[in-house]
């Protein structure tokens, strides 16, 4: 019985370790957001258009297909040679 207990015991304080942990990373995730035309030549962080296959594949700077990700409410405020950073992809420059 008392080995049931501590059992009990430790998965429950397992349970609420593991929460804990997951809690803080979903949150950080919601504080981002894609933010295109930023990113330099090879520093994006994901799949977003045409010439981009996944992260680090941007071809040249301020890219306007590819997103980096920032700080959720700072992407329009970002200022680039080429303009403001998009919350939307623009169109790749020619």
């Amino acid at each position: 019985m008392k080995t049931m207990i501590a059992t009990l015991a430790l998965a429950g304080s397992l349970a609420s370790a593991l929460a804990a942990v997951a809690t803080p990373a979903a949150a950080a995730d919601d504080a981002k957001e894609k933010c295109y035309g930023v990113a330099l030549k090879g520093q994006n962080d994901c799949a977003a258009g045409a010439g981009t296959t996944c992260a680090g594949t941007s071809k040249i700077d301020y890219q306007q297909n590819v997103f980096k990700l920032v700080p959720k409410g700072t992407c329009l405020s970002m200022k680039t040679p080429d303009g403001h950073g998009m919350l939307e992809q623009g169109m790749a420059p020619a």
